[in-house]
């Protein structure tokens, strides 16, 4: 698709609207700070995202399939088409960060350009993401992970599909919000060892419909003391009266941690998760 002589990636004008407006806002939002922006950006662009986006068979996805996930991503540059690849480059520049930091409070916010664990994520029907919270520490940075930037690309998405992103209290007793993926809007939250999130619920979509979204996390080199704690993965949690034990999975990673060295633990750890 041929975009336009006057499309905007970053719609700067507007970025300060909302970050002059939105800081109170989000230091506010219960159960955790966030805010929901709807048609922030082109719609122009992120339709032409659309029509590149890949179908499930039509790259080498990261493919989970396990108790907690069932779900498809790809972070790898020859994989997104040219507008995905401007548009994530976009929301890793400076502006955007300055952006993000203006709206969250977070000084210092420094972009993924490996893109971990995020780029594109789609999930097709009878996929899901349990409740979690993300792990804490860049892989190959050490960075600290403060901040999930989350764009939905799903246009005529009914409510009874499900993939509603949920966010739930600090406890797991109750979720406090549900937020519908629907096209141009985008999500922003704090992550912290206690920011619990997901889309837990088996999607209800027709099988020609997936759930589409880039995802981008932000960083910063140290964090508040009071959410400092050690190097973890993803923390899945479960809901009031679910069960989603992987017993044997966790043996294996309890195993593994105990005699190999972190390298492998790491290399184990994915391996369940692929299963």
């Amino acid at each position: 698709m041929q975009l336009g002589v006057r499309t905007q990636f970053l719609p700067l004008g507007k970025m300060q609207e909302v970050a002059a407006a939105a800081r109170a806002q989000y230091a506010s939002a219960e159960p955790f700070p966030h805010l929901v922006l709807d048609n922030l950006f082109d719609p122009e662009i992120l339709r032409a995202i659309i029509g590149e986006f890949p179908k499930p068979r039509d790259i080498e996805w990261t493919s989970y399939k396990n108790v907690h996930e069932v779900k498809l991503e790809s972070n790898l540059d020859e994989h997104f088409g040219p507008v995905t690849r401007i548009m994530l480059y976009h929301m890793n520049s400076a502006p955007f960060l300055m952006f993000l930091s203006e709206i969250t409070g977070i000084r210092g916010l420094i972009a993924d350009s490996y893109f971990d664990g995020g780029g594109m994520h789609q999930i097709e029907r009878g996929g899901k993401l349990a409740i979690h919270a993300d792990f804490n520490h860049h892989p190959a940075t050490q960075l600290d992970r403060r901040l999930n930037a989350l764009l939905y690309l799903n246009e005529k998405w009914h409510d009874d599909y499900g993939g509603h992103l949920e966010l739930w209290d600090r406890t797991m007793t109750s979720c406090v919000k549900k937020i519908a993926p629907v096209f141009n809007r985008m999500v922003v939250f704090n992550t912290t060892d206690y920011t619990y999130h997901g889309h837990p619920d088996a999607l209800t979509c027709p099988a020609s419909t997936t759930r589409k979204s880039l995802a981008l996390y932000y960083f910063t080199n140290g964090r508040p003391d009071e959410e400092v704690s050690g190097t973890h993965s993803t923390l899945f949690r479960t809901r009031p009266g679910e069960n989603l034990e992987d017993r044997y999975g966790v043996k294996i990673k309890r195993l593994a941690k105990d005699i190999l060295p972190p390298v492998l633990t790491r290399f184990v750890s994915r391996r369940i998760r692929s299963r």
